[in-house]
């Protein structure tokens, strides 16, 4: 017995065609595409930068496989093209850059809980670019939801009173609320690195993109709670719509390769790298691209509650002032 094969117009169908100079193939209903044929680096022509972000805004999350050319410094320079690269906030950056690498072995490579990245700041970063240094042989895979469509998805009534909330987000959050075996090494990397400097921001549960007019949850593991409410009342409120971030239908789920390279919205999408390969090495590296402060759909901004100096604003200018 033979299996029948797709039609070359039903594999066609997965090709998003509106873009001219890339190939692009959704692959999934609502979240993220694969740029095929694409050799990202600092000095991509124009045009096909620029379709490049269109189709990133579009899909939230894209993935390129066999960007193996690329080293910390074009990693860095292919950012840029994106706006300012910033490293993290408390996370020394590798030296010489600001790059964030998450390296499994030290404790701090292991971001299982779904997350916008580094939204105890006021403007959290708007792109992130995550490129596969050592991928293990099984497992380590990340999943993406699209914030957008869980807001959506919301029936009206839980789009207005999502609509009217604000959040606290922090970086010493409950790191062991979702967590039912803890590594005592990652707890100690976030104690004492993670948390070296406690920041906080207050955010709407639901913002605007600033670029499509995309209404966003605003949600994941940095919340502490939601103003306003008790603590239970924060919890219950918060559990109903981060629920609605991460149903299945409105994720993607990426099968890393060594030098894969995933480029998300990080003001449309939360993450979560599944933490299924045991000792294996796993390291992956980030640079993160400089957002702005969320705006509400009443119109008002993001406000810093807590904000010490950071650990790498002296590193940061060390590393302009040497490229200068």
């Amino acid at each position: 017995m033979t299996t029948a094969q797709p039609s070359t117009a039903h594999a066609d169908a997965a090709f998003d065609t509106s873009f001219k100079n890339l190939r692009v193939r959704r692959l999934a209903g609502r979240i993220g595409a694969e740029i095929h044929d694409l050799k990202l680096s600092g000095s991509l022509d124009e045009a096909t930068f620029s379709e490049l972000y269109a189709a990133l805004l579009k899909h939230k999350v894209v993935f390129l496989r066999g960007q193996g050319h690329l080293d910390d410094a074009e990693h860095q320079a292919f950012g840029a093209r994106f706006g300012k690269t910033v490293a993290h906030p408390t996370v020394p950056a590798r030296e010489g850059t600001r790059i964030f690498e998450l390296d499994a072995s030290k404790g701090g490579g292991r971001a299982d809980s779904w997350h916008t990245d580094v939204t105890f700041i006021d403007a959290f970063p708007k792109v992130s670019i995550l490129r596969g240094v050592t991928i293990p042989a099984y497992g380590g895979d990340t999943v993406w939801a699209s914030t957008v469509a869980a807001y959506e998805g919301l029936p009206e009534d839980l789009k207005r009173l999502a609509e009217g909330l604000w959040a606290v987000h922090s970086n010493d959050y409950d790191y062991a609320a979702q967590r039912t075996d803890i590594d005592p090494t990652r707890l100690a990397h976030h104690q004492k690195v993670f948390v070296s400097s406690v920041f906080e921001a207050e955010h709407p549960v639901v913002h605007v993109h600033p670029e499509t007019g995309e209404r966003a949850l605003l949600l994941g593991h940095f919340i502490k709670r939601i103003s306003g409410l008790t603590t239970a009342e924060s919890a219950r409120i918060f559990e109903i719509l981060q629920n609605r971030v991460i149903r299945l239908e409105n994720t993607v789920r990426w099968n890393w390769r060594q030098d894969d390279v995933a480029i998300w919205d990080n003001r449309a999408t939360q993450h979560y790298a599944i933490n299924d390969y045991g000792d294996q090495p796993r390291v992956v590296r980030r640079v993160t691209v400089e957002g702005e402060a969320a705006v509400s759909v009443d119109g008002r901004r993001s406000r810093t509650r807590t904000r010490p100096e950071a650990v790498n604003d002296e590193q940061i200018r060390q590393v302009i002032a040497q490229s200068a």
